[in-house]
């Protein structure tokens, strides 16, 4: 929200009242709180009729500094509020004549007490950001609506990033942010997952405690400021110092949780029956069935909105006029391997046997009036579970429970964005606050029934909406997007941003969702999508199994699969450490390269994990111009070297892309491509890619349920490679890619493989000495 007229003036009837010289500090053993008048006080009278404004600095965790602004503190306190870890930690304070500081592990607040007024934050002596004068504020509008502001400094050079999966441009500089969830598709500044988190390359965050509606000014208002408010009396925002971007992440979600480590199975093939398309079980079975006389190995099926009776969403009974024998369909499908997923979303239909019962015992949203709340978009007459009742959560669970004792193993959680505000929770929550935390209450419901029907590793979600806290309950998909390679682009945008706000997995409807695809985009969007967190084909109103393209679709499905569960060793590991750290898979190349400033503005490649650059193809002439870091870089599929800092543009056919490894890297490769879950320590093989003279690696290689399988230990001393395994119980390889000849091994044995050189241990555990040229 904008509140000036330029650098000089406000906006017609707009007050704004900011601090301008600090009062008094009052400091306790772990906060400073600091009262500022917004007018000098030269005379005691100077004190009278005007606002005194409130900080309070202290620190949950180190290196996070939580801030306090108030006008009024006497207001009643409105629910919900997001779940935030930590307490109150120890903390340095300081004061003197020119400044009052707090210091939680390397991040000072700094607020001076000169004449001229200043908030600032450092890394060490390194200054990050800060407020100065006219940032911090309280505004009066001219209808008597009142708000708290922020401004923080934008360096030069400073990019800012995140706010939750927005499909705009990836660097947020110059842009107007709100944060509230709107059902908008990809191609709009709408999101469905608002998040008021930013990072930046500076390596440090900040994020804002509201749930309700946070409005950012990113440079767009005051083009060296992000600006942020929210209406009423008080503002709280903590700013989280990495002093990386993947740090930042880590200690965020130390606040607001870390993502859940998803079911092995959940990272295979996905294929759904698409949104408005005709079928039934004979529809299913000849899509699962071609598939698997395809030799694709699909490990997910799902059904989208019409497995029930249309005008009845959500009524959670199968349509038998389609499905007439649900329970046995469920169970011949299982028995082919697969997992099956329903769709499902919180809203009653009029028309469902539900409605009545829902709005009987109070399980509905109503209005003031007590009507219950109801509109004819997306269903006729529907209402809406309210999820601050405990007896609608158990009720709308038992629903659940019925499902996944017929066979079902996950739900599709779509909608959850649209939630009114014209209405009244159960718990006499506020309906601003509510309409983006809905979306928290309602996946943690369903997820919650999976984890207490399944068990906590088996529960895995496809949910499109969130908001803070959401990351816990995964995946997140990236909503309707169309079938154009500029959709394409912007989904990416999207999850690269998602990524940044705390969220470790991420999927997008291979192919698009909004009209047929043609054959070329559906082959370029299939390597784009099975080298993502999760996988899926999904569509709207047409099919989108491969050989409804054309067969060489079929062979490139077939070949991205398979190359994906070959690579799951490597991809599950960097699922674990997304679960244990908060950092994504899918990763913006800025948060691999912070040093390199071309990678602070990329957003049509990304690595995915630590290891592995993926640039996808998003032109009909299969031309691609991406850009190599610093370092020696080897193409995975075909072997070539490339010396990085380089842009290169190049042509690719179908069964390739772009798919680097960067020097001194291990990537675990697996022995299956029928599956994307098995044994990854079985028959692993380690390609080991340029190793540098003097390289000290180690890598893990973790079983199906997080746990550590095996753990390789690589240490290069010029001619010298020592390799020593933990853990390994049956046969694994190494493979030297691109690093040297080898004179000898010791207790193993080794050939020469036109991709390198590959070493067969004679031992299980212990240190293999290799000689090099």
């Amino acid at each position: 929200m904008k509140f000036s007229n330029g650098n000089w003036l406000n906006r017609s009837g707009v007050n704004v009242h900011s601090p301008v010289e600090v009062h008094e500090v009052v400091r306790d053993d772990d906060s400073v709180t600091v009262y500022a008048p917004c007018k000098h006080l030269a005379t005691r009278g100077a004190t009278l009729d005007g606002p005194l404004l409130t900080m309070r600095f202290s620190s949950p965790i180190p290196d996070v500094i939580h801030v306090q602004l108030y006008h009024y503190q006497g207001g009643q306190k409105r629910t919900p509020e997001f779940e935030i870890r930590g307490r109150s930690g120890a903390v340095q304070i300081d004061e003197g004549d020119e400044a009052v500081s707090l210091t939680s592990g390397d991040l000072t607040v700094k607020v001076s007490k000169q004449d001229i007024w200043s908030v600032d934050y450092y890394n060490g002596q390194t200054r990050l950001t800060g407020s100065g004068r006219k940032g911090m504020a309280y505004v009066v509008d001219n209808n008597k609506e009142v708000y708290m502001r922020e401004q923080l400094g934008i360096g030069v050079g400073e990019c800012i990033y995140g706010l939750g999966e927005r499909f705009t441009p990836f660097v947020k500089n110059g842009q107007v942010v709100d944060i509230w969830n709107k059902d908008g598709g990809t191609n709009s500044e709408q999101a469905y997952k608002n998040i008021p988190l930013y990072v930046t390359n500076k390596g440090y965050g900040v994020f804002v405690n509201h749930p309700e509606l946070v409005s950012f000014e990113v440079g767009s208002e005051v083009v060296s400021k992000v600006q942020f408010s929210v209406a009423g009396e008080y503002l709280e925002y903590y700013i989280i110092n990495g002093p990386t971007a993947k740090e930042v992440l880590e200690k965020y979600t130390d606040l607001t949780g870390k993502p859940a480590l998803p079911p092995a199975w959940s990272f295979g093939l996905w294929l759904t029956t698409s949104f408005t398309t005709n079928y039934d079980e004979k529809t299913v079975s000849h899509f699962v069935d071609g598939m698997a006389q395809r030799d694709i190995p699909l490990r997910v099926f799902h059904f989208d909105c019409f497995w029930m009776k249309e005008f009845e969403w959500c009524n959670f009974e199968w349509d038998r006029r389609v499905f007439p024998e649900p329970e046995q369909m469920l169970r011949r499908l299982k028995e082919k391997g697969l997992k099956i997923c329903v769709w499902i979303n919180p809203y009653i239909a009029q028309k469902s046997p539900l409605f009545e019962e829902g709005a009987a015992h109070g399980y509905l949203l109503k209005r003031p009036n007590g009507d219950v709340w109801q509109w004819d978009l997306w269903q006729a007459g529907m209402g809406i579970v309210d999820f601050t009742n405990p007896d609608a959560c158990a009720w709308f669970a038992e629903k659940l429970k019925r499902l996944l004792a017929m066979g079902v193993d996950c739900f599709k959680t779509d909608f959850g964005e649209r939630i009114p505000t014209d209405v009244v929770y159960f718990d006499g929550s506020d309906p601003q606050k509510m309409h983006n935390y809905y979306t928290y209450l309602y996946n943690k419901v369903v997820f919650d029934v999976l984890k207490e029907t399944l068990g906590e590793k088996e529960a895995v979600l496809f949910a499109r909406s969130a908001t803070v806290g959401g990351q816990k309950f995964p995946v997140h998909w990236g909503g309707d997007c169309s079938a154009t390679y500029e959709s394409m682009a912007e989904s990416l945008r999207g999850g690269l941003s998602l990524g940044l706000s705390g969220f470790g997995f991420w999927s997008h409807d291979i192919g698009g969702f909004e009209d047929a695809s043609a054959p070329d985009l559906y082959k370029r969007w299939v390597a784009f999508g099975l080298l993502s967190s999760h996988s899926r084909l999904h569509g709207s109103t047409s099919y989108r199994v491969p050989w409804v393209y054309d067969e060489e679709s079929v062979d490139v499905l077939r070949h991205f699969t398979k190359l994906k569960y070959s690579l799951m060793p490597y991809l599950y590991r960097m699922a674990v450490d997304a679960s244990t750290r908060g950092i994504p898979m899918m990763r913006p190349m800025m948060l691999e390269f912070p040093a390199d400033p071309t990678c602070h503005y990329l957003d049509r490649q990304y690595m995915l994990g630590d290891s592995l650059l993926v640039a996808p193809i998003f032109s009909e002439d299969g031309t691609s111009s991406y850009y190599l870091p610093q370092g020696m870089w080897t193409h995975f599929l075909t072997g070539e070297r490339v010396t990085g800092g380089v842009w290169r543009n190049e042509h690719y056919d179908y069964m390739s892309l772009p798919l680097f490894v960067r020097e001194n890297s291990i990537i675990a490769v697996g022995h299956d491509t029928t599956k994307p879950d098995y044994s990854y320590g079985d028959g692993v093989t380690f390609h080991v890619f340029a190793l540098s003279e003097r390289a000290d690696l180690q890598t893990a290689v973790c079983d199906t349920d997080g746990s550590v399988a095996i753990t390789l230990h690589v240490q290069r001393h010029g001619k010298q490679l020592e390799v020593h395994a933990e853990g390994a119980k049956n046969a694994w390889r190494i493979l030297l890619r691109n690093v040297d000849t080898v004179t000898s091994v010791q207790n193993g044995t080794w050939t020469q493989t036109e991709s390198g050189t590959e070493i067969t241990p004679e031992v299980i555990d212990g240190v293999i000495k290799i000689e090099l040229k």
